[in-house]
């Protein structure tokens, strides 16, 4: 039989033996789960989705509309009438059977579409009960109101919880809060709440940038977002390293080819651009990884230069590796 025949009867076959329609009334609501595992040395680091946030093309400044335009044109960032979709990420971050976490979400505190963070690390296989150090990269809403649960009860009960001097200083005192701008007054009582019951059980720790915590972990300094921002530097051997930068970028698809452009919320705006061209330098040279707070979920990766500026390079998805004999 010739084979245009062969290919022609196999194929009348298959239809015959296959149903007339298949049918579902299924409609996904949901991507799940929000969990990334990344080996990085002695380090598993556990990458977990909060949810996103919109944010708008005007809160970028000392960059002209235009150019910010001309960045975005085919980088295809997803945008409605609120704003860019920009994610918020959290990272657990195991070395042996010490259990690190750093930053923890929004909690209930932005509203619905948020505050995945705990669930997830649950989905990832972990108690919150097992985290033994909760360290914030700063004080606003998005980073520590995840330290209390749907029920405002404490959501790692075993962890100590680890927050700049500077920042605790300003973001913890309700003087702080009568003569700050109107628009973050809000974050005032967010803080203190949800630092409160780890401060009443003595696990709050205060530290100051620069400082190299009993876990190994250092604090690099890199204020501006906030007055105490910090960046965590860990180190996973063998010449590997990753740098958790919190808030050091907030738009990908510009401030890595402007890292001049700031953000509106920047408390020191002038300070915050020279942290982010900082971290982005060290990190380039450095080789470290990356896990940043405010990109693309994972949010790991690493920073090339290119020229005067730098690019996001996003890590490729991977199997871990076996831990079987």
């Amino acid at each position: 039989m010739p084979f245009p025949r062969v290919r022609l009867l196999v194929a009348a076959l298959m239809l015959a033996a296959a149903p007339a329609f298949a049918t579902t009334t299924h409609h996904p609501l949901e991507q799940v789960p929000g969990v990334y595992h990344q080996q990085i040395g002695e380090l598993q680091v556990t990458a977990l989705f909060d949810g996103t946030v919109a944010l708008g093309r005007s809160e970028l400044v000392g960059i002209a509309p235009g150019a910010v335009t001309r960045l975005l044109d085919h980088r295809y960032v997803p945008e409605d009438g609120k704003g860019l979709q920009t994610a918020v990420n959290a990272y657990l971050i195991q070395r042996g059977e010490h259990l690190t976490l750093v930053d923890t979400g929004t909690a209930g505190c932005f509203g619905p579409g948020l505050g995945q963070v705990l669930g997830n690390l649950r989905k990832a296989g972990y108690d919150p009960a097992e985290v033994d150090d909760v360290l914030l990269t700063h004080a606003h809403p998005d980073h520590l109101c995840g330290l209390l649960d749907a029920n405002d009860k404490v959501a790692y009960p075993n962890a100590t919880v680890w927050l700049s001097a500077v920042d605790a200083a300003y973001w913890l005192d309700p003087a702080s809060e009568a003569s700050a701008p109107q628009g973050v007054r809000f974050a005032f009582a967010l803080a203190r709440k949800a630092v409160a019951p780890y401060a009443a059980a003595g696990k709050l720790r205060r530290f100051s940038a620069g400082q190299t915590l009993p876990n190994g972990v250092t604090a690099l300094d890199s204020h501006g977002h906030t007055s105490g921002h910090v960046s965590w530097k860990l180190d996973g051997g063998g010449g590997q390293s990753v740098l958790v930068w919190g808030d050091i970028v907030h738009f990908h698809a510009v401030q890595f080819a402007q890292p001049q452009a700031a953000y509106e919320a920047d408390s020191d705006r002038t300070a915050a651009i020279a942290s982010r061209r900082a971290m982005m330098a060290q990190a380039a040279d450095g080789g470290w990884w990356v896990a940043g707070a405010h990109l693309p979920f994972p949010g790991l990766g690493h920073v090339r230069r290119e020229g005067e500026a730098f690019a996001w390079v996003p890590g490729e998805f991977g199997p871990l590796p076996s831990t079987s004999p």
